[in-house]
This record gives structure tokens, sequence and C-alpha cells, in this order.
């Protein structure tokens, strides 16, 4: 069965690479390794899941690359420091942030869904209801227009 939309993206592949994202990214947050060695450890793993792994690899270097401007614009939506912020919502929190604010081609209900239910999979039982919270705050400010569109 191909999975494959008309533009080419596998929307499972997808799923699969933002999941290890933020398992990446977590483990970036927690060992404080240069992020080459995190792709590297998790590279292999990817092939083996048929993830996209140039999707895996835009979304933690971007996280990477673009840290500073994340944690400085998820703060006015957060109740508390984004280091505060449970290690694995942060991860979600922060990739969520960078697919929203520099992968403008993801629908921001994607980026949302997709982070919810990563963070519930790896995440405390009720970590998923703040990152949804924080994430509808911040699509609502930083794609005003794509929100409002949506919903009407």
């Amino acid at each position: 069965m191909n999975r494959r939309r008309p533009d080419g993206i596998d929307p499972v592949a997808r799923t699969r690479a933002r999941r290890r994202a933020l398992q990446a990214v977590y483990a970036w947050q927690m060992s404080g390794a240069p992020v080459r060695e995190i792709l590297a450890q998790f590279a292999h793993e990817q092939a083996r899941e048929h993830a996209d792994l140039a999707y895996f690899e835009d979304l933690v270097t971007g996280v990477d690359t673009h840290l500073k401007d994340i944690d400085e614009a998820l703060l006015p939506f957060l109740d508390r420091t984004v280091e505060e912020v449970d290690p694995i919502e942060r991860a979600g929190l922060r990739i969520a942030a960078y697919e929203l604010r520099h992968r403008l081609d993801v629908p921001y209900r994607v980026v949302i869904n997709e982070a919810i239910e990563s963070v519930k999979k790896f995440g405390t039982e009720h970590g998923h209801t703040y990152v949804n919270g924080v994430l509808d705050q911040a699509a609502a400010d930083w794609r005003a227009a794509e929100v409002s569109a949506a919903r009407g």
C-alpha cells in the first residue's frame, strides 16, 4: 500500500521522524552532547523504522540552530521558565515551535496534533494537555492568518 501523498510526503514516515526527533532532542537536552553525535546515534534506527530521515535531521538541527529564538518565543505562553518544563514536554514544545515558526509548509493543526501524540506516548500522564494549551496559544499568535481561516 502506498501511503505517500501526491506531494511525495509519507505521513507515517513523518510521524516516525517526529517521534524519533522527540527522543533525540530529549537525549540532547539531558546529555549536553553535540547534536551531530545525537544524530549519529539515532540515524541507524531511523533507517530501520522507515522514517523520514531528512525530516528527522531537519527537526533536530532546526531546534539546535534556532534554540534561543524558540525558547524566547515560547516564554510568553508558558507558566514557568523553559528549563522548568518537564524535559519530554520541553522537547515536544521546542520541536513544534520550530515547525510552527520555520516549517510553514506543515499545517499548524498537524504540528500540534503530532506534538500532542508524541508527548502522550513518551511523557507524563497529563503532559500532553499542557503542550496542547501552549501550542494552541502560540499557533494563534505565530500563524494568526492560518488559524483564523481554519476557525472560520
